[in-house]
């Protein structure tokens, strides 16, 4: 039986093992046939022409693990953003970990989403928001039939969040491959602002495939600072799909840093639905070996007088493969659009690959838009000059790569995980670029 059959027909004893409503029920009931008619992407379809999930697919994965490991803070701390003071929710092996979690309620709703699809209070935040923005693809339907555990987070309006929020996923390899399908939903209403830190983390060398839907709303005024931390084992593989649904005045930017893992497939999604909106999209990658990443972007301009910035860097060494499909559409009422792509990369290695395609699809007259890329390697001048100078060319490659990527650590506004990103590109570029850390 191989995972797309063995998942379809685990289906109805997932269904009897959760709570349901009729709403929730008739969802996730949708999107298992849309699953099992559409099945799992393939280079066939052109958004996958570049991205094969052959290799991972051909595990015999758990998916429902048995049980939860005990795992020790100390033992995981390391994976924490640590030295701040901030909210964490922790999942092991898919479920809610209580003793590693640190929440109060601060004035807003902070709970698990199978606390939030089968209780009663939360069911007009739920019928209103829940698979809304989501789209109705293969992998992204898969998740909302099978979704249950992950965050759900309510900001309530005029609600400045002190404290970042971190949702960390530890898969603790307990079994021999497992599949693991969080559900995240986040709604932010007007005025409010937060700032929120995600990461997916293997334990073992074990084979984990994470298939994991996020659905972020920020209402009028509302401001969303997200960062995603992918820095994981070469045995893990992430398909992140994340859909930001924006209103009037609100701010949203995403940070993705993509340092490690087998393969890794960002699917961000932004819609814009009101006036003098800001979108932020911004990324490094730095992988070597053969690891695959893959981000693929939309950003979706319906009204006018909105802004969004992309700015994605990546450096791919040994047999490394990247790609980059980003997409900008502008409708024909988004007047005095302000849209801006770039994707920029450095082959280290002659057998590194990387597919760019920068795509701008615009229906209005009064905008200014722009798009490119560049694919090279380093600068022989530069290297020359620092060469000259005294510095070892091992160095000097470092420095150089880390100016390279450097400016999109320039928007990031927390300065830990500024300091932890500084730090974990220097350890994957192999240098001491000289920072205090």
């Amino acid at each position: 039986m191989d995972l797309k059959d063995k998942l379809v027909s685990s289906f109805l004893a997932f269904e009897n093992r959760v709570d349901n409503d009729a709403y929730v029920h008739e969802v996730r009931s949708d999107a298992i046939k849309i699953f099992e008619e559409t099945g799992f992407p393939s280079k066939k379809d052109e958004a996958w022409k570049y991205t094969s999930l052959n290799s991972v697919l051909k595990h015999d994965y758990s998916l429902f693990p048995k049980r939860e490991e005990a795992l020790d803070y100390r033992d995981v701390k390391k994976y924490f953003i640590h030295e701040i003071d901030s909210y964490k929710i922790v999942f092991i092996d898919g479920k809610y970990s209580s003793h590693l979690s640190q929440t109060t309620h601060d004035g807003m709703d902070v709970c698990l989403m199978s606390a939030a699809l089968s209780k009663p209070k939360y069911r007009l935040v739920i019928e209103n928001y829940f698979n809304k923005v989501a789209s109705k693809d293969s992998l992204t339907s898969l998740n909302t039939a099978f979704s249950n555990e992950g965050a759900f987070i309510h900001i309530p309006k005029n609600k400045l969040v002190e404290k970042p929020i971190q949702i960390v996923h530890f898969s603790t390899g307990s079994e021999v491959a497992t599949m693991l399908q969080p559900r995240n939903l986040i709604v932010v209403d007007e005025n409010s602002h937060v700032q929120i830190i995600e990461r997916h983390q293997s334990l073992t060398d074990n084979p984990v495939l994470t298939n994991s839907v996020t659905e972020i709303f920020a209402n009028k005024r509302a401001i969303v600072d997200y960062y995603k931390i992918q820095n994981d084992n070469l045995n893990a593989s992430l398909i992140d799909n994340t859909f930001i649904n924006q209103k009037r005045e609100s701010h949203a930017s995403v940070h993705t840093f993509s340092f490690g893992g087998k393969l890794t497939r960002n699917n961000l999604n932004f819609f814009q639905n009101g006036e003098r909106i800001d979108s932020t999209l911004k990324g490094v990658t730095i992988i070597g070996d053969k690891q695959h990443v893959d981000h693929n972007t939309l950003v979706h301009h319906i009204e006018p007088n909105c802004e969004s910035h992309q700015d994605y860097k990546g450096i791919f060494d040994d047999n490394a493969v990247g790609v980059f499909n980003g997409k900008v559409v502008v409708e024909k009422e988004a007047q005095k659009t302000n849209a801006f792509q770039a994707n920029n990369n450095i082959l280290v290695s002659d057998k590194a690959t990387i597919n760019t395609k920068p795509q701008l699809e615009i229906f209005a007259d009064d905008v200014k838009c722009s798009h490119g890329c560049t694919i090279g390697q380093l600068d022989e001048s530069a290297m020359f000059y620092m060469r000259s100078r005294g510095i070892p060319e091992k160095e000097a490659k470092g420095l150089l790569m880390y100016a390279f990527s450097n400016n999109v650590l320039s928007s990031v506004k927390i300065p830990e995980i500024k300091q932890r990103i500084t730090k974990l590109i220097a350890n994957k570029l192999g240098v001491n670029i000289g920072f205090d850390l």
